[in-house]
């Protein structure tokens, strides 16, 4: 199209216009560009169409418009410049412009200053200064415009350190207040978090040279963004940003998108990389200004010289440096798969973001996973899971950069696909991710915590497939958790819990409690009282993270009312201490080398050869701890104690007495115990007996020595974990009293449980502890020293003053 065939009236200039914005050959960027250009030599003719155009003035776009990127309504900003020198010519101007823009309806946002006046309002005001920031010349003096945006680009880079954090402010509070584009049902494609707003404050960070987003796919989903705007405009007729239902399908069809759910799932896409361009970007604002704020001080402390940054180590191959989780020096992804989640779980457990770098880094080296997945990267995951609200930001940083789809690749159907139903807050998958948040709060009240978060994780999974999404999603999960590693029973306990996650809520609401059929139907359903608890627990998950309106007191109230009904029907006689299984050939050889010496004696062995052939069972996780001792008080404390200072994680522990041969005098306590080093190898056998043997007894003070190292290294809060759950279990035993310990899982964690028993005055006759991702699940079967169970009262006493000391 020849824009200069247009006279220079509003006719000539809205008949052309017209014409562009029919031209189904021409849409997306040429158009807007040339529309721009088209406005541009209309503006032009108008300003010299004056019998004397005046000397010392331009005539300036800003804004979209001086980006040039011109949507079919939208306003145009425009600044008339001047020397100063005739202000009544300058008037004159202005309203031979001014004018005709108003005839023609189009939306105008003016101003007529002089390059001082401008940048002093820039100096008052930001959005000013940001619409200058993209100046463009349109007429008139071009040494005037070059001069006000070379002036302003200065300002703009010499006040950055002031201007940067008022503009991140302004970016938080409009997206309170217009929410997240990326969930939205009706998004604002401008204001709302992740939209063009956010855009352009991202080109004004890069124009201030302290920090730059990060560019791949940044432009694709700028432009996706204007496209839909485009298409807006056109269908609406109307100059607005909201994406509004009654008028998705027609946009959709302008764009040539098959229906309203694409439509949403391109924008929600497009704006999810814009929301995570934005948050690495403001990160690295945070830390630039941090580091100028703070290197003038360091230097006059260390009389000048750089220093280098602080590294924290977090996990194997996984440290913090500021502010941020970064990949060790000595981190190798290529050698690594399982460093991804590794890193992820350190990084939410912290509660501090995955450094762009580090995403990228494993996005490009890291190996996949073998199927089953190893133990390590199974529990990296439920610890991931079981974080928290921190959580979020980091499967987003790991979503960003592909790895959650090569992790899981049933993702992509939900992924961005958003839900039609006004009681949903989010897209399915941000909606899976919440779900596993609020679960995280109910790892308390669960014995399996790790299956409640993968179940939490994949229970809308079948959402995209065809028919009822429980339906697939059961066999989808049946897949899932079994490539993850879990055993057979676990498989059938995820896979149960997907299939029925609203079994619960609907039956509760919807049918008659009273009726025995229907509370058997549903104990059919589920099968064990195990299921049951984990499915309670999901089901009030679920709604909490669906939104308000799907969770009241009076569903809970109904939902627990079920629950214990079908409870009711499961019940059945609890099995006595589970520990009883046979000693074996090892066990008895270390049994009888303690009793021979009085002293412990350990074994410490990594399994490097795999099993013969496959059963079926998950990989053991850490390498196996085997400790003969003779009976006597303070084991369990001593052993939980020693291997903390030795930094070694207890993923599960066994305590048992054991059953010496005939003729044989003593007793022994034999410790079966899986462990893993929290960061870098294994300590020798050696030092870990030498080490048991003082604290037993009693020249190694491993409470002092634990507290030192704490003051020295204090370990960063990092997530606020639910607090911890000290109950006893009703008729678990007939032979002890059965104490049951729910927390978040810490160094030094098993030792404190065992130094307050020991401080309870009671014997530990066997200990079962299992420590699921984040979560430690613990069983002690305790007696008076006589060999009794405690009488009840004293057993709740006991527990309560147990949780209390864990609280402190």
């Amino acid at each position: 199209m020849d824009n200069g065939t247009a006279d220079s009236g509003p006719s000539g200039y809205a008949a052309a216009r017209l014409r562009l914005l029919n031209e189904e050959a021409r849409s997306g960027p040429p158009r807007r560009a040339a529309l721009a250009d088209l406005t541009d030599t209309w503006l032009g003719g108008l300003f010299a169409a004056g019998a004397e155009v005046p000397r010392g003035v331009s005539l300036v776009a800003v804004g979209g418009y001086g980006r040039a990127e011109l949507s079919p309504r939208s306003d145009l900003d425009l600044l008339l410049l001047h020397d100063g020198g005739d202000p009544k010519a300058v008037a004159t101007l202005a309203d031979r412009l001014w004018y005709p823009v108003w005839d023609l309806g189009l939306a105008l946002d003016h101003s007529v200053r002089t390059p001082a006046e401008a940048r002093r309002t820039a100096g008052e005001d930001l959005k000013v200064q940001l619409g200058l920031l993209d100046a463009r010349h349109i007429a008139g003096d071009l040494g005037l415009t070059t001069a006000l945006r070379t002036a302003v680009l200065a300002d703009w880079r010499n006040q950055a350190p002031k201007r940067l954090p008022a503009l991140r402010e302004m970016c938080e509070e409009r997206a309170a207040r217009t929410g997240e584009l990326q969930y939205l049902l009706e998004p604002d494609l401008k204001e709302a978090r992740g939209g063009l707003r956010d855009v352009t404050a991202l080109r004004a960070v890069a124009a201030s040279w302290l920090a730059d987003a990060p560019r791949e796919g940044l432009a694709d989903a700028r432009r996706r963004l204007l496209d839909v705007r485009d298409a807006l405009h056109l269908t609406t007729g109307r100059a607005t940003d909201r994406l509004a239902l009654q008028e998705q399908d027609q946009v959709a069809a302008e764009l040539g998108i098959l229906d309203a759910d694409a439509l949403l799932r391109q924008v929600y896409e497009a704006a999810r990389v814009i929301a995570y361009a934005a948050d690495v970007t403001w990160r690295e604002v945070g830390r630039v200004l941090r580091s100028r704020a703070v290197r003038p001080r360091l230097r006059a402390m260390l009389g000048g010289g750089k220093t280098a940054p602080e590294r924290s180590p977090l996990a194997e191959g996984v440290v913090e440096q500021d502010g941020e989780v970064v990949l060790a020096r000595a981190a190798r992804p290529e050698r690594d798969p399982v460093l991804p989640l590794r890193a992820a779980a350190a990084a939410a457990q912290a509660g501090l973001p995955l450094s762009l770098h580090a995403v990228r880094r494993m996005a490009a080296g890291a190996r996949p996973l073998p199927t089953p997945w190893p133990a390590e990267a199974r529990e990296q995951l439920v610890t991931l899971l079981g974080s928290g609200p921190p959580t979020v930001q980091v499967w987003e940083a790991l979503e960003a950069e592909g790895l959650v789809n090569r992790l899981l690749p049933d993702w992509e159907r939900v992924r961005c696909r958003p839900q039609r139903n006004a009681v949903h807050l989010w897209t399915v998958d941000r909606h899976l991710i919440e779900t596993a948040v609020r679960a995280s709060d109910f790892t308390r009240r669960v014995h399996r915590p790790d299956l409640l978060l993968v179940a939490a994780l994949l229970h809308d999974i079948g959402k995209g497939w065809p028919g009822d999404h429980s339906v697939a999603g059961e066999v989808i999960a049946r897949d899932v958790a079994a490539r993850i590693g879990f055993d057979r029973h676990d498989v059938t306990v995820i896979a149960t819990l997907v299939r029925h996650h609203l079994l619960l809520v609907e039956t509760a609401t919807r049918r008659d409690l009273e009726d025995p059929a229907t509370v058997r139907a549903v104990a059919e359903a589920v099968a064990s009282q195990g299921t049951l608890e984990l499915l309670h627990a999901l089901t009030e998950a679920d709604a909490l993270a669906t939104g308000p309106a799907a969770w009241s007191s009076w569903r809970a109230s109904l939902v627990t009312d079920l629950v214990k009904r079908v409870s009711a029907v499961l019940s059945g006689d609890v099995p006595d201490d589970p520990a009883a299984a046979a000693p074996t050939a090892e066990h008895e050889r270390l049994a009888l080398e303690a009793v021979a010496t009085g002293a412990p004696v350990l074994s410490l062995r990594a399994q490097t050869d795999p099993p013969a052939e496959p059963s079926g069972d998950p990989e053991p996780l850490g390498v196996e701890l085997l400790i003969a001792v003779p009976d006597q008080a303070g084991v369990l404390p001593a052993v939980a104690g020693v291997l903390a200072l030795h930094r070694l994680t207890v993923r599960t522990a066994e305590l048992r007495a054991l059953d010496l041969p005939a003729g044989v005098d003593g007793s022994v306590l034999l410790l079966d115990w899986r462990v893993a080093a929290e960061y870098g190898s294994l300590p020798q056998a050696a030092r870990l007996r030498a080490d048991l043997v003082r604290a037993l007894d009693g020249t190694l003070d491993v409470a002092a020595r634990l507290a030192e190292r704490d003051a020295a290294y204090p370990r960063r809060r990092g997530v606020v974990a639910p607090p911890p759950r000290v109950t006893v279990a009703p008729a678990a035993s007939r032979h002890a009293t059965v104490i049951e310990v729910r927390a978040q899982d810490a160094p030094g964690l098993l030792f404190r449980i065992g130094r307050a028993l020991e401080d309870a005055g009671v014997r530990v006759r066997s200990a079962h502890a299992s420590t699921l991702g984040a979560n430690a699940v613990d069983a002690f079967y305790v007696t008076l020293p006589d060999g009794s169970p405690l009488p009840g009262e004293e057993a709740v006493s006991m527990a309560r003053k147990l949780e209390e000391t864990l609280r402190s």
